[in-house]
C-alpha cells in the first residue's frame, strides 16, 4: 500500500486527492478530496498571461495544500496543471512557486495527456457497470477534452473551449444575450466540427461527463438542495432532462444561480458557459450515434475523473 497525493490544477480549480494505492489488488482507497475554485485562468484568453492575483491565490492554496500532504503521511506527489498554463506566456513564475511550496515541479501536461488521465479515472470505476466505448468528456474551464475508447483511449482531442474562456469570450451580460448565446454556441459547434475529424462520437455506446460544470449541471437536474457527491456520482440521467437544466442555468441571472443551494459561489458566473457546452455536447453526440443506427438516451456523470487518473500514473 502506497499513499499518494495527485494534484490538478486547471482553469477554474485547483483539487487535491490523498488515496491509497493497492497495486497488486487493484484499489484506490480515498483518504483526502479537497477542491478550491482560484480561476489561475483569469484573463489568460485574452493577454496570454497568468494575471499576478490569479497566481497568488492558486500558489497560496498549494502550499495549504503541501500541508494536508505531510500531514497525512503523503509519500508520493504528482501536481498536474493544464489548460491555463499551457497557454500562458508567464508559466515559469508558476513552476518555481510550486516547487518552492510543495517541493515537486508542476507537470504542465498537454491536452491529449490530460484526456488520457480522465479517461483512466473515469473509466476505472465505470467500466464494471456500463458498457464501452466509452465517450468521456472531461469540461473545464479552459478547455474541454473528448477521449473514446474500451479498455484504453484509442482516439483524443483537446478542444480549446471551456467554462470560463467561454464566459470571457461571449458570455458578458447578466443573464447573457441572445447575441452572445449564439456567439458562444458557434465556437462550440467549430471546435466540435474540429473534433470530429480525430475522434468518431458516433461510436460511443456510454457518454461520460466530468468536472465541476457537469457535477453543477447533475446537480441541477437531479434537484439537489445542497451539492451531495455520492448522488452525483455515477448518476444516469435522461438526455432531455439534462439539456433542459442546462438550458435553466444558462438563461439564470447570477443572483438566481447564487440562491442554488448545490451551487458553489465561485462556479456562478461561469455554470451557463459550462452547461451551453455540456448540451451542445451531448447534442452532438446524440446526432451522431443516430447517424450510426442506434440511440443515446442517457448520459452518465461521474466523480472519479483526471484526479483518479493522475494516482494511477504515480504507481506507473
Amino acid at each position: 500500500m502506497t499513499r499518494v497525493a495527485a494534484i490538478d490544477c486547471g482553469t477554474n480549480t485547483i483539487r487535491l486527492l490523498v488515496a491509497d494505492l493497492d497495486v497488486a489488488a487493484g484499489t484506490l482507497t480515498e483518504v483526502v478530496r479537497l477542491a478550491e475554485i482560484v480561476r489561475l485562468g483569469q484573463g489568460v484568453d485574452r493577454t496570454g498571461e497568468l494575471a499576478p492575483e490569479a497566481l497568488a491565490r492558486t500558489l497560496d492554496m498549494t502550499a495549504r495544500y503541501a500541508a494536508t500532504c505531510r500531514e497525512h503521511g503523503v509519500e508520493a506527489v504528482r501536481f498536474v496543471a493544464t489548460s491555463a498554463t499551457r497557454d500562458a506566456r508567464n508559466r515559469d513564475e508558476f513552476v518555481s512557486g510550486v516547487r518552492g511550496a510543495l517541493g515537486v515541479d508542476p507537470e504542465v501536461v498537454t491536452g491529449h495527456e490530460e484526456a488520457a488521465l480522465s479517461f483512466r479515472g473515469a473509466t476505472g470505476v465505470l467500466a464494471a457497470t456500463h458498457p464501452g466505448p466509452f465517450l468521456v468528456v472531461d469540461l473545464g474551464g479552459g478547455s474541454t477534452e473528448l477521449v473514446l475508447g474500451t479498455h484504453e483511449p484509442e482516439a483524443a482531442v483537446s478542444m480549446d473551449i471551456g467554462s470560463v474562456r467561454l464566459t470571457e469570450r461571449h458570455l458578458r451580460s447578466d443573464p447573457p444575450t441572445a447575441e452572445q448565446i449564439a456567439a458562444a454556441r458557434a465556437d462550440v459547434a467549430a471546435a466540435l466540427d474540429e473534433a470530429e475529424k480525430t475522434v468518431p462520437l458516433g461510436q460511443a455506446v456510454t457518454l461520460v461527463g466530468l468536472a465541476g460544470s457537469v457535477t453543477s449541471v447533475t446537480a441541477h437536474t437531479l434537484g439537489l438542495p445542497r451539492y451531495d457527491r455520492a448522488a452525483i456520482d455515477g448518476a444516469v440521467l435522461d438526455v432531455r432532462t439534462v439539456e433542459a437544466a442546462c438550458d435553466d442555468l444558462l438563461h439564470r441571472s447570477r443572483a438566481e444561480r447564487t440562491a442554488l443551494g448545490f451551487m458553489h459561489p465561485g462556479r456562478v458566473d461561469v455554470i451557463g458557459a459550462g452547461a451551453l457546452i455540456w448540451s451542445e455536447v451531448i447534442a452532438r453526440v446524440q446526432a451522431e450515434v443516430a447517424r450510426d443506427g442506434r440511440q443515446l438516451t442517457e448520459v452518465v456523470t461521474s466523480e472519479h475523473d483526471i484526479l483518479d487518473g493522475i494516482a494511477w500514473s504515480i504507481a506507473d
